[in-house]
């Protein structure tokens, strides 16, 4: 199989001398702060909208993006040697970066115990799976019959993907939830395979957590891996994994250019999206606590140094200092502070006049995740157009936020809403138009229009799929 090429050189925001924007417009770093920004005193960067014109603006929505020239060269290897030696590359690949010495690559679900987990824990799961379930067997699309000419009725029906992949990621964090979010929509959907690849813990076990979510939603397998030999190994099957038709879930640069390569390959596979890493955008006006609007600007922030958050401060009021110092103070309290801290150095803040000239920039950069943290905030639900999911938050007490719960998840990000959808139940259905044959009255005036197009192969069969 060969390589395929990489997409543009990306831009890079972080220990370069020059930045590239998406527009191919490339600025020094001396132009980017010559923005008339305003360096704050925490890692930011900050930007007053009504001082930039149109290009800085525009160039503000360019993320922090990575060569995937020297990453496919890494990953396609990987991927062709699990298509040739099956499991054998998978333990040697999940050996070779994870330090797990596997017995076996694939256990079946129903030949697992059930997980112990804390009571507590147990019940947060069963909250968070039964939302999930309510959301989304909603989605799910009815048959629809049309009757479009007399005598002429076409169907749509809906048949699920037999077997799919979910990815759950391990590398630098347990992350039982995205298992929820990922399974209970196949669950519903009905397909009879699902495998769920994710990194095991250092004696080859898998996380307790992610084991209950797994069970709880209908998974049948579990791949014992992680990044581009799990991809691969879904994607070709192996002697142990099932080989699947469509791959979903978030990742690291290199199960991404995994799920692009193999995409493009003999595999026949689909994925869901290159994803890009996370991000969020939060608008904050004067009532906002900045404790909550430091927290979720940290929610993603700490996913990976990769990541961007990006603050737009709405109107007048705002104690930017406030939120600056508690933006430190919980970062320096995070595990995860590291990765944080890096994330913020590429990340900034931009100031808008009103409510309406913030959602606007919002709507430009199209986050993966967008929260509204201001007062009467569901009334500018019309105005967004582009964010992966969005949270409507007025002023509350932490507990008030702590009953908050998601819906569901991986959410475009890295501007992909602009080009595709996020992951929903409709994901696993594809659909099939059904149309009956016509009467005779029907089939000679489709011949004439075949004809008339100049396709005589389907003129005539029109004409000899005519009723006697």
């Amino acid at each position: 199989m060969g390589s395929l090429r990489a997409p543009p050189p990306p831009a890079q925001l972080v220990g370069s001398t020059r930045v590239a924007f998406r527009s191919g417009i490339r600025f020094s770093s001396d132009t980017v702060l010559k923005y008339r920004g305003l360096t704050t005193s925490s890692a930011m960067k900050s930007y007053r909208l009504s001082e930039l014109s149109d290009t800085e603006v525009s160039g503000l929505k360019a993320r922090p993006r990575i060569d995937f020239s020297s990453i496919f060269g890494t990953v396609n290897p990987i991927v062709e040697d699990v298509r040739v030696r099956g499991d054998a590359a998978v333990k040697h690949y999940t050996e070779k970066f994870d330090k797990v010495t596997l017995d076996d690559v694939v256990v079946r679900v129903s030949d697992l115990p059930d997980a112990e987990l804390d009571p507590a824990v147990r019940e947060a799961f069963d909250v968070a799976y039964d939302n999930i379930y309510a959301f989304h067997v909603s989605q799910k699309l009815p048959e629809k019959t049309v009757e479009n000419m007399k005598g002429v009725r076409c169907k749509r029906i809906t048949r699920c993907i037999g077997s799919v992949g979910l990815y759950v990621p391990g590398g630098t964090a347990v992350l039982p939830s995205t298992a929820l979010m990922l399974a209970v929509p196949a669950q519903i959907a009905g397909c009879k395979t699902i495998v769920l690849a994710t990194p095991p813990s250092r004696d080859g076990s898998i996380c307790k957590e992610v084991l209950y979510c797994a069970k709880k939603a209908g998974v049948t397998h579990i791949l014992k891996a992680g990044g581009a030999q799990a991809i691969s190994a879904m994607a070709w099957g192996t002697a142990s994994c099932p080989k699947v038709e469509k791959i979903f879930g978030p990742g690291n640069q290199y199960v991404t250019a995994a799920k692009m390569i193999l995409q493009n390959s003999e595999a026949m596979v689909s994925i869901d999206m290159p994803a890009g890493p996370s991000e969020v955008l939060v608008i904050a006006d004067k009532y906002a606590n900045p404790v909550h609007v430091a927290a979720d600007l940290l929610s993603q922030a700490e996913h990976g140094p990769d990541s961007q958050v990006v603050l737009v401060i709405a109107g007048d009021g705002v104690n930017l200092g406030a939120i600056e110092a508690e933006v430190s103070k919980q970062c320096n309290a995070l595990p995860r502070g590291e990765f944080a801290s890096k994330a913020l150095s590429h990340s900034f803040t931009v100031f808008a006049k009103d409510m309406v000239e913030a959602i606007s920039f919002s709507n430009l950069y199209a986050p993966e995740h967008l929260i509204i943290n201001v007062k009467d905030a569901e009334q500018w639900e019309e105005l967004v157009e582009n964010a992966g999911r969005v949270s409507f938050l007025g002023p509350m007490d932490p507990r008030e936020r702590g009953r908050l719960c998601k819906r569901n998840k991986p959410c475009p990000s890295n501007l992909w809403l602009r080009k595709d959808v996020q992951w929903c139940i409709t994901e696993l259905f594809p659909q099939i138009h059904y149309c009956p044959i016509p009467n005779r009255g029907r089939t000679e005036k489709a011949g004439s229009i075949r004809r008339e197009d100049g396709r005589s192969g389907r003129a005539r069969s029109a004409q000899e799929s005519r009723y006697p």
